[in-house]
């Protein structure tokens, strides 16, 4: 490039308005977002958006808002005109619509073919504008009831760089119907009717009542399943928020996604994170760490104490005081949720934590000893040899609360209508070989089934070892390592030849679960027929996705159907999976099938979801470990494909080296010349 070709030169206007179009469009669901949020500036009552396939083809917002007569049509379409605000004072005074750039129409229409017919409240006519690459080509009368209808079509057909970056079509889809979703919720008293592909996915009555919004978007099983929240200034901690309302699930009806954790700050439908955390925060231990509520939560505060002009999409706000906004938020949920009765105790998920009797060898069988989940957990999780150890836990539908660390497994999402009772049977020097014997209660009859499981190989404690008596032992993948003992009873400690070493049990036992999964996942796809088929109420986004995953779930071994709109009927689940997971873990792999990238494969569904069912046999931190079960432990993790991460890409080994433990302890200051004292 030639010193004249780098001048400094001012770009042509057309160039400036794709620039400009492009803070604006990014994807087919900001054009949505920009035409609602006009629609409800607009005062409208009903409002109605079609799309075909991803958006790109059809878009098309319809409203019975104001509307506008000829003159305001034509300088609605120019940029940086808008009727929301006059000067800088609005914007510093606070701002009372959910559109003020008067960017929108003009950016639309930069990339896209529009048309826009509108027609004034009391006005004797409607008018048609057609805008084309940004150039109005034509303005005629049309005859239309009053409001205002904007069709979309071919966008970004003259910026193909655009086209190229926009993901799947069902994923593209996918974030049109959350931020309809959202505009829904948030506004009760507007019908918002969401149409694909000439089919309606859901309509809200428009009646004000927030309960029926989200049974038309979510269904019967999430609506009756939410509190109400109804906070003022009177009832909040000190704060910039004068009120904290909506509504919030019980603990146990969640997702995988915290996608239905939905916010709204003065009615402006924003992601707003602290406010999301703040309800995520409100229900402490009662959901697993990557469980999420449904929410519907709208705060207001003083326009002036908010800045919603901080995010080119408007998807972000900043508050004055964000600290005591989130406090707020969290006491207003907490209160809910207490008043509700939904925070019972430390369980997770809202539920109690059941009693147990364990029955133990060596004593009298009629002998029970009663304890929590968490103690019996404690006992079983503990390797041991010697007698044989039997364990009978009684479980039902609601009583289940598993450990901290295993609360984020599918496994516990499976409930069992009728109560059953499981006895394992752990005898020594079988080198885990396990065996479960299932027993009806009704019948007495017993199912037996075989587990592998990493079994102990010696009895001892590694404290009750002599020092001189030390256990070392060389591995292929993992460097020659001398076990000095436990950290925390969470960490292995052991040396190397370079230096130190710390792993966490955890995961390491979570990367040998997983590789075994994994491996009798690609040897064989089998399934297991439900006894009897599970019907699943799913939400208007859940049968959306469905409907292009039927063919993904089968593969990964859920053979189901709809039998309407909105039920789905499970049939058969992977029967490696079978006493792990039940038919409730197809509506979290519709979410993990539609991701933000758009990479989502079934294998990578797959990967997800063997990854969870990985942590919840494995060892859990704060449990004593035998030798034996030390050895087997790091020679099974020697032998996996990589030991270094668990599946979740968490380390699974931190080396501190001898130099780096010599700087530490400054052993290389000046004129020590290196020697070892």
């Amino acid at each position: 490039m030639d010193a004249q070709e780098r001048q400094i030169h001012e770009l042509d206007e057309r160039t400036i308005e794709r620039i400009a179009a492009g803070e604006v469009v990014e994807r087919p669901a900001s054009v949505v977002k920009e035409l609602l949020e006009n629609s409800l500036d607009a005062d409208a009552s009903r409002v109605t958006v079609a799309v075909e396939a991803d958006g790109t083809e059809l878009l098309r917002v319809s409203d019975d808002g104001h509307g506008m007569d000829e003159a305001d049509a034509k300088r609605a379409v120019k940029q940086h005109t808008t009727s929301k605000i006059d000067d800088i004072t609005d914007l510093e005074t606070g701002i009372r619509t959910l559109g003020f750039r008067g960017e929108a129409l003009h950016a639309i229409g930069a990339v896209s073919r529009t048309t826009i017919t509108t027609k004034a409240d009391g006005g004797t006519r409607g008018t048609e504008i057609h805008i084309e690459g940004g150039e109005r080509t034509h303005v005629e009368p049309a005859g239309c009831p009053h409001g205002t209808t904007v069709e979309v079509t071919d966008l970004f057909y003259n910026v193909p760089a655009r086209r190229k970056y926009l993901k799947q079509e069902r994923t593209e889809f996918d974030h049109i119907q959350r931020i309809v979703t959202g505009y829904a919720l948030a506004n009760p008293e507007v019908s918002i009717t969401l149409e694909h592909d000439g089919r309606e996915l859901f309509s809200t009555s428009g009646r004000g009542d927030l309960r029926g919004a989200v049974l038309a978007v979510y269904g019967r099983e999430v609506a009756s399943a939410m509190i109400d929240v109804e906070h003022s200034t009177g009832d909040l901690p000190e704060g910039p928020l004068t009120a904290v309302e909506g509504l919030v699930s019980h603990p146990e009806t969640n997702r995988a996604s915290r996608d239905y954790c939905t916010t709204f700050v003065n009615g402006r439908y924003v992601t707003a994170r602290s406010v999301r955390e703040a309800i995520i925060e409100a229900y402490g231990s009662q959901l697993a760490a990557d469980r999420y509520p449904f929410a519907v939560v709208a705060v207001t505060l003083d326009p002036e104490a908010v800045d919603v002009n901080v995010h080119p999409r408007k998807l972000e706000v900043r508050f004055v005081d964000d600290t005591r906004a989130h406090a707020q938020v969290t006491n207003a949920v907490e209160t809910a949720l207490q008043e509700a009765g939904e925070l019972r105790s430390s369980a997770p998920r809202g539920r109690s934590a059941p009693e147990q009797t364990e029955i133990t060898s060596g004593g009298d069988a009629n002998t029970e000893r009663t304890s929590t989940t968490s103690e019996t957990n404690s006992q079983n999780e503990k390797r041991t040899d010697g007698p044989t150890l039997k364990t009978t836990t009684t479980t039902n539908e609601t009583d289940t609360e598993p450990s901290d660390e295993r609360a984020t497994s599918p496994a516990d999402r499976q409930r069992d209508d009728s109560t059953s009772e499981q006895e394992t049977t752990t005898a020594p020097g079988e080198a885990g070989e396990t065996e479960t014997t299932t027993v009806d209660a009704d019948t007495g009859s017993e199912t037996q089934r075989s587990h592998r499981l990493r079994g102990p190989t010696t009895q001892s404690q590694l404290t009750d070892r002599e020092s001189t008596d030390r256990l070392s032992f060389d591995l292929e993948q993992l460097p020659p390592l001398t076990v000095l003992g436990q950290l925390h009873e969470t960490y292995i400690v052991a040396e190397t030849e370079s230096g130190l070493v710390l792993i966490d049990q955890h995961a390491a036992d979570e990367r040998i679960n997983y590789e075994r999964l994994r491996t009798t996942f690609d040897d064989e796809m089998a399934v297991q027929a439900l006894a009897q088929p599970v019907k699943l109420e799913l939400t208007a986004r859940e049968a959306e996705l469905f409907e292009d995953d039927i063919d993904a779930l089968a593969q990964l071994g859920f053979h189901a159907s709809l039998l309407d709109d909105r039920i789905a009927q499970v049939r058969t689940v992977p029967e490696l999976l079978a006493e792990s997971v039940g038919p409730e873990l197809v509506r979290d792999l519709l979410a993990t099938l539609v991701t933000d990238d758009g990479a989502s494969t079934v294998e990578a569904a797959a990967d997800d979801l063997l990854a969870d069912l990985a942590c919840y046999p494995s060892i859990t931190a704060n449990t004593s470990l035998m030798e034996g079960s030390i050895v087997d432990l790091l020679r099974e993790l020697d032998a996996c494909e990589n030991p270094y991460a668990c599946p979740h890409g968490r380390p699974v080994i931190i080396e501190l080296s001898e130099q780096e433990l010599e700087e530490r302890f400054e052993r290389d200051y000046p004129g020590h010349d290196g020697h070892r004292t």
